[in-house]
């Protein structure tokens, strides 16, 4: 969809208007002195989400009039994009190609911020896959290309251009999550990043030969099974010309299909591993969108991406590989490998990056699931101070999180009898051992944290700004963590 500032539009173009709660005894709008009144009949309140149509006398023709529920006073970004997704989610196949937003005429006043959430809204709605569907009944199809706004606030403009560069990395995620495996694997997911070097991203990639020479014996262990060889990709954006020489570093699982290796899955549903992927997806996206609106930070991005198959050569229950930090790691069930293929990422990060701070985000449990089901990720942290920067930007970007333990009593259920550590613990308290894991693999001095996005990279049915599918959950949050906490200013 293209969004553009002009008080020129279609003459056919839906007219929109945006009304708030506290707007509906007293607005008038200027197409008809009934329209307000008409819309109380019909029960419409003005709240966030709330949407009207009807259709008035225009010249010559009838005017197609909605009315946009933005809710009352107190109402936050949260509520404008609500308010802008639900105009899209009601007219994007409606055979309605173009929309206009009439901000002067509107009863409620919006500033260039609001206005910017309200598009937001509207653009993150309106993303879809339908890439791989030939044969679509023509009103299943998206109609609504463009979406005019006339008489915005001052400044909104260079707002807008802040928040679809992050928009454009929410979709960069979405894309990349939403890819079959037999599409995106290792060395595909690499290539459709490298357009972010036009954006002035650095790239680095690892092949297999240049992992087994420094020692990653627990990323490989998972990739062996697969005909897809692994990479490591590392990205860095410094937008700071070199002034910062320590970078914040966010690190993603990439498992662009998971099977389980020999601890093999169960058939029925297997076909979501394909988004086993989205904490890479979500670093790739952040990246994007940190470079596409030229933050002022230096960011590392580093994917780690395996494919985890069940062959011949493939990795055993039983196996004992050595990790790059040089700690051993008994494998008792293969198809935890996402912590492998992070405790190894997460090392070269540390030895070749020198960050300070370190966030990893994995689809690493489904215990997450049953803790917190879809409305939170879990987060676990070495740091009270990194806690504070992510609960902020969680409330700032609406990516929500919750923070688990860690500690000691969880550290020893995953001592192994014949090697450093095993990597997994229990039945009980899954998603902590998981995170107990990385923990040890941390260095010194590092803060830390983990966000198991398990139960947010994918949505069983539509969201506020998302459709059924790949959510781009986690770009948000790293866009707000790090312009809140490390960007200059």
């Amino acid at each position: 969809m293209q969004i553009s500032f002009s008080d020129s539009h279609s003459a056919d173009a839906l007219r929109c208007y945006c009304v708030g709660s506290d707007d509906l005894k007293t607005a008038s709008l200027p197409v008809d002195g009934h329209v307000v009144e008409a819309a109380r009949g019909a029960r419409f309140r003005g709240r966030a989400g709330d949407v009207f149509e009807t259709f008035v006398a225009g010249d010559g023709a009838p005017l197609r009039v909605v009315l946009i529920g933005i809710g009352d006073k107190t109402a936050g970004a949260r509520d404008l994009e609500k308010a802008g997704a639900a105009l899209t989610a009601r007219y994007l196949t409606s055979g309605v190609t173009a929309a206009h937003i009439d901000l002067a005429a509107s009863p409620s006043s919006l500033s260039a911020e609001n206005t910017s959430s309200l598009l937001t809204g509207i653009l993150l709605r309106s993303w879809r896959f339908d890439r791989y569907r030939t044969t679509m009944a023509a009103d299943a199809k998206p109609t609504l290309e463009t979406l005019t706004v006339s008489d915005a606030a001052e400044g909104t403009e260079s707002h807008w251009e802040q928040a679809k560069a992050i928009a454009e990395g929410v979709f960069l995620t979405r894309e990349l999550v939403a890819q079959p495996a037999n599409v995106l694997y290792p060395e595909s997911f690499v290539e459709r990043c490298e357009h972010l070097k036009e954006l002035g991203v650095e790239i680095r990639v690892l092949d297999d030969a240049e992992m087994k020479e420094l020692g990653m014996g627990a990323l490989l262990g998972v990739a062996q099974g697969s005909t897809r060889p692994a990479r490591i990709l590392a990205m860095r954006w410094d937008g700071t010309d070199g002034a910062d020489k320590t970078p914040v570093a966010f690190v993603g699982k990439g498992v662009t299909f998971d099977t389980g290796g020999i601890s093999i899955k169960p058939a029925a549903g297997m076909e979501d591993m394909k988004w086993d992927m989205g904490g890479a997806g979500a670093v790739a996206g952040a990246m994007k969108a940190l470079a596409g609106r030229k933050a002022k930070a230096h960011v590392i991005g580093i994917c780690g991406l395996v494919e985890n198959m069940p062959d011949g050569n493939a990795q055993r229950p039983g196996d004992v590989v050595t990790s790059m930090s040089g700690q051993t790691i008994e494998v008792i069930n293969t198809d935890a490998e996402g912590r492998l293929v992070l405790c190894d990422a997460l090392h070269w990060c540390q030895e070749t990056y020198k960050p300070e701070y370190v966030i990893d985000l994995a689809t690493l449990t489904g215990a997450i699931i049953i803790s917190l089901g879809h409305e939170y990720c879990g987060m676990f942290s070495n740091d009270d101070g990194l806690v504070d920067m992510l609960n902020g930007a969680a409330d700032a970007s609406g990516d929500q999180v919750w923070r688990f333990p860690l500690g000691k009593p969880y550290d020893k259920l995953i001592d192994s009898p014949i090697a450093d550590i095993k990597n997994v613990g229990p039945r009980g308290a899954g998603s902590i051992t998981a995170a107990q894991f990385l923990q040890r693999f941390i260095q010194d001095g590092v803060k830390w944290a983990h966000l198991d996005i398990a139960g947010m990279a994918w949505a069983d049915k539509p969201g506020a700004v998302w459709d059924k599918g790949a959510t781009g959950y986690g770009v948000r949050l790293l866009d707000r963590l790090v312009a809140e906490n490390f960007e200059q200013k």
